[in-house]
């Protein structure tokens, strides 16, 4: 009797411990997949000789004496427009991860760029004719060097970042002020570079 009551109690155990065990092995494996998906990109997308860049601060290239196309008779620029982008730009470096923002000397890489055009362009009208959705356009040229080769990389231009946004509510969005729009466009804009950076060339 004493032999039976203790068989049950181990078979019992044993059957804790496997289902216990399953838990564990579930629970790591969603971690393992959780880690993997998070990543803003991943390291074997980019050539293992690189692991640092420098950002040389954007130059503005805006000609705002020349005419445009759009709804505007001349370019439009935003002061220290340029500034704002290489900070994007260089924090978003900092956040991913893959490549490490240096000075130049101990650089890669080396990431030169142009503010060539900023743009607000209306893409909607109110029944009064009142201008209700803006599209920011900003557009840069890039160019990407191998500093050790002095050698070209990658050159981009015309590389866009935008958003869009409401002046008044709608049924299709809340509004945003100009300068909470141009700031989620530099965004988009310094997300676009750096997935163009660490992507396979």
């Amino acid at each position: 009797m004493g032999g039976e009551g203790t068989g049950k109690i181990t078979n019992t155990g044993e059957k804790k411990m496997k289902i216990m065990r399953y838990w564990v092995i579930a629970l790591l494996g969603y971690c393992v997949i959780g880690l993997l998906g998070c990543g803003y990109t991943t390291r074997s997308m980019i050539s293992n000789k690189f692991h640092t860049i420098y950002i040389t601060p954007f130059v503005n290239k805006i000609d705002i004496t020349k005419e445009t196309d759009a709804g505007y008779k001349y370019r439009i620029y935003r002061p220290m427009l340029e500034t704002d982008i290489t900070k994007k730009v260089t924090n978003k470096y900092l956040f991913d991860g893959n490549l490490r923002p240096v000075k130049t000397e101990s650089a890669d890489l080396i990431l030169k760029g142009e503010l060539v055009e900023f743009r607000r362009d209306p893409l909607r009208y109110t029944d009064n004719d009142e201008i209700e959705e803006y599209r920011i356009n900003i557009l840069v040229n890039l160019s990407l060097w191998d500093r050790k080769e002095n050698k070209l990389v990658w050159q981009e231009n015309n590389f866009t970042g935008d958003y869009t946004y409401f002046t008044s509510f709608t049924t299709s969005g809340t509004p945003k002020s100009e300068d909470v729009a141009v700031n989620d466009a530099l965004d988009d804009l310094a997300r676009r570079i750096v997935e163009r950076t660490v992507e396979q060339w």
